[in-house]
């Protein structure tokens, strides 16, 4: 199944300063997730000013389950950069 994960971050004052602390890690587990196929695409949500404010992913798993359990271990949420966040299953258009 594919998903659209929608992620915004904290909006506290040291918000910004989590998600710098994280963002290695966090790249790195979208680097091996891009390796296996699960990580599809996707990037920061910027706010008018260009600063980081949240994410958008297209994930590919097995089940939601599978997702959840991706979720779970993804620096951004377990360091609580992500807050507020929306998962739709989709269908993308196949590339050709």
């Amino acid at each position: 199944m594919q998903f659209l994960i929608i992620a915004y971050d904290a909006n506290e004052p040291d918000a910004k300063a989590r998600r710098m602390a994280a963002r290695a890690a966090h790249l790195e587990d979208m680097q091996a997730y891009m390796d296996s196929g699960a990580f599809i695409n996707g990037g920061a949500i910027l706010d008018e000013a260009g600063e980081m404010i949240g994410s958008t992913l297209y994930m590919q798993f097995d089940s939601r389950p599978e997702l959840d359990k991706w979720l779970n271990s993804e620096p951004y949420y377990t360091q609580g950069v992500w807050v507020d966040i929306d998962i739709k299953p989709i269908a993308l258009v196949p590339k050709k």
